[in-house]
């Protein structure tokens, strides 16, 4: 009987350390998972959908927008939103997304405000409430809906060792 307990258990191993293994395995994510989250996200799990912008998209607040996000979000985001320049964008899990994506572009600015304030765990995507006061964050969210070409910026200073 023990032999036939050892046996069993030897066969168990045997199956269960490679499910194991492949379960552990690090991996991005696949189209159906990543269609999935950001389905869950945009319905479930991120706040503020009807919540209107009260600042206009004028030039000045696009501008003031952009001046916001190159001191808060540039070092992920690259100064385009497009990850121009920076070297960990697509090495993160997820990787961080180019803000002219349908993805993102998808929210509603209310939705975006909601994001900047509060952050997405575990994804990386930091809370700024406290640190950016709401026209602040209104005014990065006229600029995510007016952002300029993709490298017209160049890449962050803090990268490019200037």
């Amino acid at each position: 009987m023990t032999g036939l307990r050892f046996r069993t258990a030897g066969i168990a191993l045997l199956i269960a350390i490679p499910l194991l293994l492949t379960g552990c395995q690090v991996r991005q994510p696949g189209n159906v998972e990543t269609a999935f989250m950001q389905g869950i996200k945009r319905t479930v799990t991120v706040g503020g959908k009807n919540d209107a912008n009260p600042l206009p998209a004028t030039a000045e607040n696009i501008h003031a927008g952009q001046q916001n996000f190159s001191h808060y979000c540039m070092v992920c985001h690259g100064l385009d939103a497009q990850n121009t320049g920076v070297p960990f964008a697509d090495r993160m899990s997820p990787p961080v997304p180019a803000l002219t994506s349908p993805a993102v572009q998808r929210y509603t600015d209310g939705q975006l405000k909601w994001i900047i304030d509060n952050g997405i765990a575990p994804s990386g995507m930091p809370a700024s409430k406290g640190i950016l006061g709401d026209d602040e964050i209104w005014q990065i969210v006229d600029y995510i809906r007016h952002l300029p070409v993709k490298g017209s910026l160049g890449e962050p200073p803090v990268y490019n060792g200037n």
